[in-house]
């Protein structure tokens, strides 16, 4: 069974089906009977991992299996050491509390592409950038923890689910690749 790695743009909306005013997966992959393993909002990129086996599907995208999933985030504004570790939890979100998370500064990705359209700029404001690597994936997680934390999110992309990665397997927006699903078996 196929597990192909998808780029998903910025923009770009989870699914198949027909949306009103947005492209979605249905523009970018023609294959047949796949799903994704998860989702992205249309406001975040990166990769999304699709199967057509549905119990592969189960194994990736059930919460009982934490599987880690990294996300490198432009925010507003520059964390203190205080902020990080608050980050890395627990957070108490008002409808859930998250669970501990590797948080971490880093510096702006220079492998990474252009968004399109560029995040919007202010001369006076800074901005910074975090990897947070999650085990666990609420709704808009990533937005909401550093919403908390007066760090808005300007930018955020899923660079890996568990062992796959944007790292080893390079795609620019809108390209896939298909791979073994052993790491899953």
């Amino acid at each position: 069974m196929p597990l192909i790695l998808f780029n998903k743009p910025f923009q770009v909306m989870c699914q198949f089906s027909p949306h009103p005013i947005r492209e979605t997966l249905a523009a970018y992959l023609d294959i047949p009977n796949i799903y994704p393993a998860g989702r992205l909002d249309a406001d975040s990129e990166g990769l999304v991992l699709l199967t057509n086996d549905g119990a592969l599907q189960h194994r990736i995208s059930h919460p009982k299996r934490k599987l880690p999933k990294t996300y490198i985030v432009q925010v507003e504004g520059v964390p203190d050491a205080a902020a990080l570790e608050r980050l890395r939890g627990p957070l108490d979100l008002g409808d859930f509390v998250t669970q501990r998370c590797e948080v971490k500064h880093i510096q702006p990705p220079d492998w990474l592409w252009e968004r399109n359209p560029p995040i919007r700029t202010r001369t006076n404001t800074p901005t910074s950038w975090l990897a947070i690597t999650l085990c666990e994936g609420k709704n808009r997680q990533v937005r909401r923890m550093t919403a908390a934390m007066g760090l808005p999110t300007l930018r955020l992309v899923r660079i890996a689910i568990g062992p796959y990665s944007l790292e080893h397997y390079p795609l620019w927006p809108g390209e896939w690749r298909e791979v073994s699903s052993g790491e899953f078996q």
